[in-house]
This record gives C-alpha cells, structure tokens and sequence, in this order.
C-alpha cells in the first residue's frame, strides 16, 4: 500500500495523480464542455422566433382545403412554419368520416397527435379497413421516415401533425396517389 499526504491508502499498483495534473485535467474538461454548450446554444440561437404568440382553440380553428397530395376531403389549418419548405412545422388536419389515406411514406418523421375523433393506423402495402390500430383522443403517434403506413377514420377526425419539412408523399401503389388523378 502506498500512502498518501491525506491518509488515504492505495494499492501499490495504482499511481496516484499529482493534484496539478487533476487540476489542468478538470480545467480542460470544463474547457471542453463550454466550447459544447456554446456550439449548441449558437446553433440555436440561428433559428428564427415565432413572429407573434398564437393560442388557438378548436373552435377558433380557420380550415382550408388540404393540399393535393392527400386525398380530397381533407381540410388543413397551418399553426407554424411551412409544410413544403425547409424546417418545423405543425398543422391541424380535419378528416371527414370514411376518409381513407392509402398507403404511403414520407421523406422524414411524421409525429401525430389525435384531438377529436379515432383515426386507425396501419403499416402496411394495403390498405386494410379492418386491420388499423384505433387512435382515439389524446393517442400518439410517430412514423419514421421511409415506413410505409396508412390511415382512417369512420366519423370525422381532427390531428395535430408535426415534423420537419418540406412533406412529402410516396404512395405505394402509383394509382392511389390524388396528384395523378385528373
């Protein structure tokens, strides 16, 4: 055992630090973590803020036509950013009752929030009426970018999409997607 100027013990094969080394140890990982803390709050820091406050209930809720990507029927309400350009976004959808999107992915991560209604959700190539997970009120759901993934509903539904755009749709089937109907 080797002893040290504290009274503290250590085997003979451990060599203790001197307390210089501990202390330039300490400073260059406090260095470290501050060069960290400094890049992330800058790359923060870029990002643009909300150009007013909006607090907005269903009630108060503005619909238009959704874009041609969905099937018609759909309505859309845009709370932030722009779904077709670069970065966060988050809408409200409003489905009719016996609405159906038909199988399809997207480019990145769709995160899905019910707020009225059931929405049913599946993951697969076809669209199976009997086969999505019901997604009353409040029910969550995220799908990553490159599942392929459906949905519907049997009374009127409204979610709360979010991710990052722009959005875009893949149909699995060609003929299923709105944009090549006439």
């Amino acid at each position: 055992m080797t002893s040290l100027h504290n009274g503290m013990h250590l085997p003979t094969n451990v060599i203790p630090i001197k307390p210089t080394l501990k202390l330039q140890f300490r400073q260059t990982v406090l260095a470290l973590a501050t060069i960290v803390v400094a890049q992330l709050g800058a790359g923060c820091a870029t990002a643009a803020p909300p150009a007013e406050h909006l607090m907005q209930t269903l009630e108060e809720v503005q619909w238009g036509d959704a874009p041609p990507m969905l099937p018609a029927g759909a309505k859309i309400s845009v709370l932030s950013g722009n779904p077709g350009a670069e970065g966060l976004y988050t809408v409200r959808l409003k489905f009719p009752a016996h609405y159906a999107i038909p199988p399809h992915s997207h480019p990145k991560d769709e995160h899905v929030t019910v707020l009225k209604g059931t929405v049913f959700m599946g993951m697969a190539n076809k669209l199976d009426l009997k086969a999505g997970k019901a997604l009353p009120v409040g029910s969550f759901a995220i799908t990553p970018a490159g599942v392929i993934h459906y949905a519907y509903t049997e009374d009127e539904a409204i979610v709360l999409l979010h991710g990052m755009g722009p959005v875009d749709f893949k149909y699995s089937n060609p003929a299923d997607d709105p944009r090549t109907k006439p």
